[in-house]
């Protein structure tokens, strides 16, 4: 072969190195080129297409690294033998994805809802700001593999005073969302335990042990959470458990059972507690509950907390407090695995809890969400003689539990068809054949109380 027609596009802005080295590897791949087959010289090629010599030789180094062409030395260069090799080209179903579009709603009722308009812009451009404003190179390095220690100080800090946590610096773990924390607990713990769960329960953290191969038992629940007797009754020798605020029934866990749950992990060595304290600073009733951990006497509890709730779900901080024992073997099993958040943002986030802002975003937005919370209920009394309410005294959605013997998928139907997305109980439960009565889930955090309003209005009249 003394030349190749390759229609080169100067106009381009791909490289002319770069369509010659595509040109010869597609027909190479799709067999144009056999195996064997003699190439022209770098000199006759660059004579044939008109450019350097430079530019062709750039193409045939490339498809020589690849393994596309070989060099046979005063003799040139050959097309390798590639048929019998794995086949490269992608299938048309492979190239081409497919996303779903997803169902657009005029509203949404979901339980995850952050309200980011109350998000305090301007408080966090001056901590960026303040932090970024010198040349630190220190910024930039690798830090804590726990976390930087002013920020995991400032963490304890606030838990002892707001949540009632004992514990030091020490013992808390910084990482990227909850996720991430628990694969480290997971990595940390070995798979050899067996994890109970309230049922229902928070599904996410459910599914993640699932997919650690974890082997995970359903276990019941009444008006104080989850049934330690059953739980007592069962192999397992960790509870997963949400106790200020149960997810997603909203049931706040009593002392004489939160002393139950800690009898029975100090009643085996090797059982533990994980509390998720996700959402602990809503609570619109009373005092906020004191953590499970701080009555914790006998290092059994290990405790979970995030800022997705109270911040914003973007900045992906969380942290885990370990008790000693584990502490101990983070320290020599998992203390290699490095620091999944900027140090940037932990120092945003450390000032933003030492200076005061903090306290007043929270104060802001549990007086925002409490004004929705009573809205949402004022609206939902006309439809009193069909449903009861609960979970209301703390988080960011209500329970509606229906007595009027209509089904969750009707229910949820009815106010699709209207452009209202609400969400049904039986995604949260383990064992779904526990359903009884049809409970739906509506969550009022990112929805201004006029849209509260006109949404309900509207499931008033497709509900009754």
């Amino acid at each position: 072969m003394n030349e190749l027609t390759i229609n080169l596009r100067t106009e381009s802005k791909t490289p002319l190195y770069e369509q010659i080295y595509a040109y010869i590897k597609e027909d190479i791949r799709n067999g144009r080129i056999p195996c064997k087959e003699k190439l022209p010289s770098t000199r006759a090629l660059a004579k044939h297409l008109e450019v350097s010599r430079s530019t062709v030789e750039l193409a045939y180094e490339q498809l020589l690294s690849e393994g596309y062409i070989e060099a046979e030395p005063y003799k040139g260069y050959y097309a390798a033998q590639i048929e019998d090799l794995y086949h490269l080209q992608k299938t048309k179903a492979q190239v081409q994805t497919v996303e779903q579009p997803r169902e657009k709603y005029r509203y949404d009722f979901t339980p995850n809802g952050v309200d980011l308009k109350s998000f305090p812009y301007n408080v966090w451009r001056k901590l960026s700001k303040e932090i970024l404003v010198d040349d630190k190179t220190e910024l930039f390095r690798s830090g804590d593999s726990k976390g930087e220690y002013g920020f995991r100080r400032a963490i304890c800090s606030y838990l002892y005073q707001a949540r009632g946590v004992e514990c030091d610096p020490g013992q808390i773990i910084i990482g990227a969302g909850s996720d991430y924390l628990l694969m480290l607990l997971c990595a940390l713990l070995g798979t050899h335990h067996r994890i109970a769960f309230e049922d229902p329960t928070y599904m996410q953290a459910y599914r993640l042990f699932s997919c650690l191969s974890y082997e995970l038992i359903p276990v019941g629940m009444d008006k104080n959470g989850m049934k330690v007797s059953e739980l007592a009754q069962t192999d397992a020798d960790i509870a997963y458990v949400t106790p200020s605020h149960q997810y997603p029934t909203g049931i706040v866990m009593p002392i004489r059972r939160r002393l139950e749950l800690l009898r029975w992990a100090d009643e085996c060595d090797g059982r533990y507690i994980i509390e998720d304290d996700y959402d602990s600073e809503f609570r619109y009733k009373g005092k906020p509950i004191p953590s499970l951990q701080g009555y914790d006497a006998h290092d059994k509890v290990i405790y979970l907390g995030t800022f997705s709730k109270s911040i914003a779900p973007a900045i992906r901080l969380s942290y885990m407090v370990l008790p000693a024992p584990l502490m101990e073997q983070y320290e020599q099993k998992t203390r290699f695995i490095s620091s999944t958040v900027s140090k940037v943002d932990q120092m945003i986030v450390q000032r933003f809890i030492e200076e005061g802002y903090f306290e007043r975003h929270l104060n802001k937005t549990r007086a925002l969400y409490r004004s929705r919370h009573d809205v949402l209920i004022e609206e939902l009394k006309p439809l009193s003689s069909v449903l009861k309410i609960s979970g209301e005294h703390a988080g960011v959605h209500l329970l509606l539990t229906f007595r009027n013997g209509s089904t969750e998928a009707e229910l949820i139907e009815q106010a699709g068809r209207e452009g209202i997305r609400v969400y049904g109980m039986s995604d949260y439960r383990i064992r779904k054949d526990r359903e009884k009565e049809a409970t739906i889930l509506l969550g009022y955090a990112n929805l201004t109380e006029n849209q509260i309003k006109n949404a309900v209005r509207i499931l008033r009249d497709c509900w009754i």
